[in-house]
C-alpha cells in the first residue's frame, strides 16, 4: 500500500463526516423546512443561505478540480443566494450538495490521479489541497447551520 492509498483512506474519512466531523447528510436530514428562511439575533445567515452557500461554494471547488474550462462564481457576491427558499429548494439544493460531494469521493477514489500534482489549470492547486478545503468549508459552514436549527428550535418550542 502506496502513501496515497493511505491518504486517500484518511480522505475518504473526512469527506463521509467521520472522526471529529458531521456527516452532511445527517446535518440536513430533518431540518425544520418552515424555519430555513428564519434569521437568529444577530445571525448575517438563515439556514437556507447557509445551504445555498455550501452548494455553491462545494461545486465550485468540484468543478475548478475537474474542469478545465470551470469559471468560478464572482467573490464574494457569487457565492451568497439572497432569494428565499422552500421546501422543493431545499430539497434540490441538498441533493446537488451530495451528489457533487460524491463526485469529490468519486475523483479522490481514482488511483490514477496524483494527489499532490498541481492541477493543469490552477496556480499550483492540488486535488488534495481542493479536498482540504471543501471539507474545511464544509464543516464550518454545517457547524453554523447546526447552530442556527437548535437555536431556532428552541425559539420555536418556547413561542
Amino acid at each position: 500500500m502506496n502513501d496515497q492509498t493511505e491518504l486517500r483512506k484518511h480522505l475518504f474519512e473526512l469527506l463521509e463526516g467521520k472522526s471529529a466531523h458531521i456527516a452532511i447528510d445527517a446535518a440536513l436530514r430533518g431540518f425544520p423546512i418552515n424555519l430555513i428562511n428564519e434569521r437568529c439575533e444577530n445571525s448575517p445567515h438563515t439556514a437556507w443561505e447557509l445551504l445555498e452557500h455550501i452548494r455553491i461554494a462545494q461545486n465550485d471547488i468540484l468543478e475548478f478540480s475537474r474542469n478545465n474550462e470551470h469559471v468560478s462564481p464572482e467573490f464574494p457576491d457569487g457565492y451568497w443566494s439572497k432569494a428565499v427558499g422552500g421546501t422543493i429548494d431545499w430539497q434540490t439544493s441538498t441533493n446537488q450538495i451530495l451528489s457533487d460531494l460524491q463526485a469529490m469521493r468519486d475523483l479522490v477514489a481514482d488511483e490514477t490521479t496524483d494527489l499532490f500534482a498541481p492541477l493543469p489549470h490552477g496556480d499550483g492547486q492540488t486535488l488534495l489541497r481542493e479536498v482540504l478545503v471543501l471539507a474545511d468549508h464544509n464543516s464550518y459552514h454545517l457547524g453554523q447551520l447546526m447552530l442556527i436549527r437548535r437555536t431556532l428550535e428552541r425559539g420555536s418550542a418556547t413561542n
